[in-house]
């Protein structure tokens, strides 16, 4: 007689586990066994219900729910997570009951009440690697749900998972943006401030989006070098690209008087673009708007025109003749290369990093003296070495010589002179390391990349409260800002020995579960939070095998024996393999 049939089913599966579960068990048993059981009955059951679910199986810290929709099962995760954190309102906040929520779309095997398979397994992978009150999702889930809800994602890239053949791409499922960091918008800052939103690709060749975001780069770029204006950085501008936006509230959200729109249209070797000037906070008035038709080798014409114009409107005639000379590139083809490497550059990842790096190796075999492409290139080759597990030759020779290149062919880019800095302070030269900084920040004020940067330098430097005031100067200029300057900030606060706000910074969702998390692995054991340290300390290694402490810090140029121990000790209380 054959046997039974194994029964299968595609299913939504969402796994949830409470973080800290351990330590809050320790604190106060009776009263966390409590508080699950009353959360579980009042928040978890009724919103499972409504939602169409099935408790699969609670398992101490841990719940496994099955969902016949993926729709239904990422609006329970969002509300859930929603109520949560709600529920913790008015409680110390050591004893807040956070979840981290994993959700894969994807085959079961059924066996009585319970599930079970890769299906379930991957769920449980991504539940591991989200962070306190977050929701992680799998690329199947992500291409299901798609727009049919009011949420937005973080592409975190592919992901290996153990016991899991093939590398997995994931995402985050990001905060409405009603949840924005300042819903009452920042204070306006004592000079004229702008920001330039991303400029609409009205080509009929969708490739021209990178023309068109190309375009708006440069223009915050050069904007950026009138000392006379506070300009928001280039990554808080695209936090709005393909949004429909009320103007009124973008500025108080970036804390700005005006706002530079705009729209590009590039056809064979024409080009029109668009751009008008608007008093945000003032009325709503255009107080300029121009339309350029020119040919394509024309362009940087018309960013120079544009940015003058704006100047003018704003600063007065005299402080367009103090804008600093620009070293344009010589082909167009190669600019458009490096606007492709900029692009990859932004999104952090190695992989596309590496693509970058080939992108800025193009441009400058087409553009020998171009300027940018050189700076970007040493950046990466820096990046390959430190952060990358690269071999250090000819990567940390190639840096310096090509960050030495950049400043050479052009001493007006001021991120030339920022990678210099941070390449010469890795040679140890910290002295000239500081009058790149410098040099940088006189020709481009607004540069909140440099101020970023030169956090770290400053940390490197012994110097940490110095340099928590340099990242919140970057993150002013740059409110909606890169992973890394979260990255930075906890490095800052954990070198300045304020180690509750550094295991905050580092648990915020944009840096969570990059390799800072080896810094907020040694912030909770210096906290004394040790079983959660060595939790994080083993999801590090888990993605970075080949760390070790002295290896690792060996590439790192503290100035001080005192600053590098104290890293070294995080570390080692968090159980980091020594070498």
């Amino acid at each position: 007689m054959a046997g039974e049939r194994t029964q299968r089913r595609l299913a939504a599966i969402l796994a949830a586990d409470v973080v800290g579960y351990s330590r809050l068990m320790e604190q106060d048993e009776a009263g966390t066994l409590a508080s699950l059981k009353q959360r579980r009955k009042s928040v978890l059951e009724p919103l499972v219900a409504e939602h169409h679910g099935r408790v699969v199986k609670v398992m101490g810290d841990g719940v496994l729910i099955e969902f016949a929709s993926v729709v239904d099962a990422v609006a329970c995760a969002a509300e859930l997570q929603k109520r949560m954190a709600m529920a913790n309102d008015g409680i110390a906040d050591d004893r807040h009951i956070m979840l981290r929520i994993g959700i894969n779309l994807g085959d079961v095997v059924v066996e009585g009440a319970d599930i079970y398979g890769d299906g379930v397994n991957l769920a449980a992978r991504l539940e591991e690697i989200a962070e306190p009150g977050s929701i992680v999702i799998s690329r199947k889930v992500h291409d299901e749900v798609g727009r049919k809800l009011a949420v937005s994602y973080d592409d975190l890239g592919e992901q290996s998972f153990k016991n899991i053949a093939a590398p997995i791409r994931v995402y985050r499922v990001a905060a409405p943006r009603e949840h924005a960091p300042y819903p009452e918008g920042l204070p306006l800052p004592a000079k004229p401030s702008i920001a330039v939103l991303p400029f609409t690709n009205l080509s009929t060749d969708a490739e021209q989006e990178f023309f068109a975001d190309g375009l708006t780069e440069d223009l915050i770029a050069e904007l950026s070098k009138a000392p006379g204006l506070f300009v928001i950085a280039r990554h808080s501008c695209f936090a709005f690209k393909n949004k429909s936006v009320d103007l009124r509230r973008v500025a108080r959200e970036l804390g700005v008087r005006y706002i530079l729109e705009g729209s590009a249209r590039r056809a064979a070797a024409r080009i029109r673009i668009n751009a008008q000037l608007i008093d945000a906070r003032g009325g709503g008035g255009h107080l300029w708007a121009e339309r350029f038709d020119r040919d394509l080798a024309d362009v940087f014409s018309v960013q120079d025109e544009v940015v003058a114009r704006i100047v003018e409107a704003l600063l007065g005639k005299l402080a367009v003749s103090k804008l600093p000379d620009r070293n344009p590139p010589n082909s167009l083809e190669a600019y458009d290369l490096c606007v492709r490497g900029r692009f990859l550059w932004q999104r952090t990842m190695v992989e596309e990093g590496k693509e970058a790096r080939r992108l800025f190796e193009q441009a400058i075999a087409l553009d020998p003296d171009y300027a940018e492409a050189h700076a970007y290139l040493a950046w990466l080759h820096w990046m390959s070495w430190v952060n990358w597990f690269e071999a250090e030759d000819p990567n940390r020779r190639l840096a310096l010589e090509i960050a030495q290149r950049a400043v050479a062919l052009d001493p007006n880019d001021a991120f030339a002179h920022g990678v210099l800095a941070y390449v010469l302070t890795y040679e140890h030269e910290y002295e000239e390391s500081a009058a790149q900084i410098e040099a940088a920040l006189k020709v481009d004020p607004n540069h909140a990349d440099i101020h970023a940067m030169r956090t770290d330098l400053l940390v490197m430097d012994g110097r940490p409260l110095e340099a928590t005031e340099s990242i919140a100067r970057a993150l002013r200029l740059n409110p909606h800002p890169p992973a890394w300057y979260y990255w930075l900030k906890g490095e800052a606060e954990y070198a300045a020995h304020q180690y509750e706000n550094s295991a905050a910074t580092l648990h915020h969702e944009a840096t969570y579960g990059t390799p800072s998390r080896s810094i907020l692995a040694a912030a909770l054991a210096q906290l004394g939070r040790i079983e959660e340290a060595r939790l994080e300390g083993r999801l590090f290694m888990a993605d970075y095998p080949k760390f070790r402490i002295e290896s690792f810090l060996d590439t790192q140029p503290f100035r001080h024996r005192a600053d590098r121990e104290l890293f070294a000790d995080g570390y080692r209380k968090a159980a980091l393999p020594e070498a």
